[in-house]
């Protein structure tokens, strides 16, 4: 017995056969092949596809794979779905398509959506759909009722991808509430449709398709699409969920606290709650996930990063020398330290970004140096800024109040990276598992379920076993350190590009004065981080001669010892802070080390550490903690710091050195 999945997606068809009893997977298919399908863009913003052709792929790639493993199509007991998420199909009364798809990255919708959250209200949206309106199949819909009315007035469904394919292999229209939350219909605070959505932007409900559950028999291949495909007529349809649903569900996870991620060219976290969460400032999306409807408690919550693998795929092509693979990218990445000696890339250049609340950014590069920097520091403060924004992504997620105990990984995209992966599992103090696995494959053996070969969904991907799992083991101090100094960078850019279109608003002032206060408390963690980091490094050196003082007549003992010296010496970076250190207050305070050098280049370490001091308005106290000095000694300090600087004792030596 078999079972067969499929994964609609923009680019290409992928259609899977698992073997229902050993959950082997016979074969995959990708049609097409060597070009990805066609996205038509008639304006700036706009995103369509024609349904037909997503069918007729899906055809050809059908009949290759039977073709290719030679299994029986009647041995196939169970078709699954996974789709391309937030399309809109447009049918007549003849189920035939009336325009172009409008898929998942049109924009076109936007201020539809906008003014919709307005209107009915942030709190009731927030609350009762767990989003916007935004820029969802609801909002598009609209669109096409302002803007295209002649096409309106004709439709008799509206269907999402997945519905559409299922509708041409078994001839009915219908979709889920999965699918329903996605399009922003539901109403998951009384768990029915959302007809004030529907009311509000005056869309006739009985276009929406009729709601079968996510796991069941939704209908039976058709003989005319038996021919079509090659498969056998009456096999039943028995799965349909939104990519991101499906991945999750590929990966296992289903309960709360267990968290999917994915980034291809662009990244997603999905994590999942057993309640309902929203955020209030809109960063990320809430729909029903696939085990919803057991309980209404199963919540998937999605982030959406458009700035990830994008991102490294242009440096490979754009810094990258001629036959550089991402593989010599990630070996020439592991000779650079953590942190990149400073250099900092934020990866947000492929529009806006909901993680930021829509704000464009573009990508920056911040602290390069020509005479210190490298393409292998280049490489790996890449896939640093990428991982830096996932950690920035979950990080919001958990104070939405969603646990994370593990995070599951497919092994097709950026977490395949070493640096990558354990640069987040050591921030967040998590696991990764790598599984070996597709979402036509995650279909396939989801539509085992209703087809009565697993008793539950637990059952059909219990036996997922992860491949890889990388643990976090990388310098947490280090880590940290970089990271605060992206967050930092992030910050100051936020500040530098505000909104102009929030402006002048009292949200946006109240918005600007928090990231400048977020910006001064991360500035001055990271010195913190920097000095403790040192002070332990005194501490060990410390250690050591005190053991090799004690050991000096033991011969025994002094072999033994001599480990011991070895994970000390190992340990201690000693210089190596203090420089790091000076490239992250660089990066956030305009040069200043290199200007104060440049003008004063006598000033020994020790003076240099007090203008620090001095520039941060650590009080005397502060200072005489961490110099290890009293109070008096600290003062002896500043003046002698003074006559070296040639400023009186009238001027305000803080307010002084501000200007560098």
């Amino acid at each position: 017995m078999y079972l067969l999945g499929y994964d609609i997606g923009s680019s290409t068809i992928k259609v899977a056969l698992v073997h229902a009893d050993t959950r082997a997977t016979l074969g995959v298919v990708h049609y097409p092949e060597q070009q990805e399908m066609d996205i038509l863009s008639r304006q700036s913003g706009w995103a369509e596809q024609q349904p037909e052709v997503w069918w007729q792929d899906l055809c050809i790639a059908t009949k290759r794979l039977l073709a290719q493993t030679g299994v029986a199509p009647t041995a196939i007991r169970g078709i699954g779905i996974a789709y391309q998420m937030h399309g809109l199909v447009l049918l007549d009364a003849e189920m035939q398509v009336l325009r172009p798809a409008i898929i998942w990255c049109d924009s076109r919708a936007v201020a539809i959506g906008q003014t919709a959250l307005q209107e009915m209200g942030a709190s009731f949206c927030m609350e009762n759909l767990l989003n916007s309106p935004g820029n969802f199949t609801a909002s598009k819909l609209k669109w096409v009722k302002d803007n295209e009315p002649e096409i309106y007035n004709r439709i008799h469904k509206i269907l999402l991808p997945g519905d559409f394919i299922a509708l041409r292999l078994t001839g009915e229209a219908a979709t889920t509430i999965s699918g329903l939350s996605e399009g922003i219909f539901w109403n998951f605070k009384e768990r029915r449709i959302a007809h004030e959505v529907l009311d509000y932007y005056e869309l006739d409900a009985n276009m929406l398709a009729q709601t079968v559950p996510t796991f069941s028999v939704q209908g039976t291949v058709t003989k005319e699409a038996a021919e079509m495909t090659g498969l056998a007529a009456g096999t039943p349809v028995t799965y349909r969920a939104g990519d991101q649903p499906n991945n999750a569900l590929t990966l296992n996870v289903l309960k709360p606290g267990e968290v999917a991620a994915t980034s291809g060219t662009s990244g997603v976290v999905y994590g999942i709650v057993d309640k309902l969460l929203h955020d209030p400032r809109s960063r990320v999306n809430g729909f029903a996930h696939v085990n919803y409807e057991r309980n209404f408690d199963r919540i998937g919550i999605l982030l959406c990063l458009n700035g990830a693998g994008i991102q490294y795929s242009w440096m490979k092509h754009q810094v990258g020398l001629s036959g550089r693979s991402y593989a010599d990218m990630s070996r020439m990445a592991s000779t650079v330290p953590v942190g990149s000696d400073g250099l900092c890339v934020l990866p947000f250049g492929n529009g806006s970004e909901r993680m930021l609340e829509d704000r464009e950014l573009d990508a920056q590069f911040s602290g390069l140096q020509f005479n210190r920097h490298t393409r292998a520091h280049l490489f790996r403060a890449a896939l640093e800024g990428v991982a830096f924004s996932f950690v920035y992504g979950i990080n919001i997620l958990k104070e939405m109040g969603l646990g994370v105990d593990v995070i599951r990984v497919g092994n097709d995209n950026m977490f395949q990276s070493r640096i990558f992966s354990m640069t987040i599992a050591t921030l967040l103090g998590n696991h990764i598992e790598v599984v070996e696995t597709t979402g036509a494959v995650g279909a396939a053996l989801a539509a085992g379920v209703a087809a009565g070969l697993y008793h539950t969904v637990e059952a059909a991907f219990g036996d997922t076993k992860p491949s890889v799992i990388f643990e976090p083991r990388l310098n947490f101090a280090q880590c940290t350190l970089a990271y605060n100094l992206w967050t930092s960078c992030l910050d100051r850019a936020l500040l530098e590009n505000p909104d102009s279109g929030r402006r002048n608003t009292t949200a946006a002032r109240a918005h600007q004065a928090r990231l400048e206060q977020e910006l001064a408390e991360k500035t001055q963690s990271l010195s913190a981080l920097t000095f403790q980091k040192a002070a332990q490094d005194e501490l060990l050196t410390e250690v050591k001669e005190n053991l090799l003082a004690m050991v000096k007549n033991n011969p025994v003992l002094k072999k033994e010892a001599a480990k011991i010296v070895q994970r000390i010496e190992q340990n201690v970076q000693g210089a190596e802070n203090w420089n790091a250190f000076e490239g992250y207050f660089d990066g956030l305070n305009n040069d200043f080390f290199k200007r104060i050098k440049t003008a004063y280049p006598d000033l020994s370490p020790q003076e240099l550490k007090m203008c620090v001091f001095l520039k941060m308005n650590l009080s005397t106290k502060e200072i005489a903690q961490q110099l290890h000095l009293s109070g008096r000694g600290v003062e002896t300090r500043r003046y002698r710091l003074r006559r070296k600087l040639g400023v009186g004792q009238e001027v305000n030596l803080a307010a002084w050195l501000a200007r560098f």
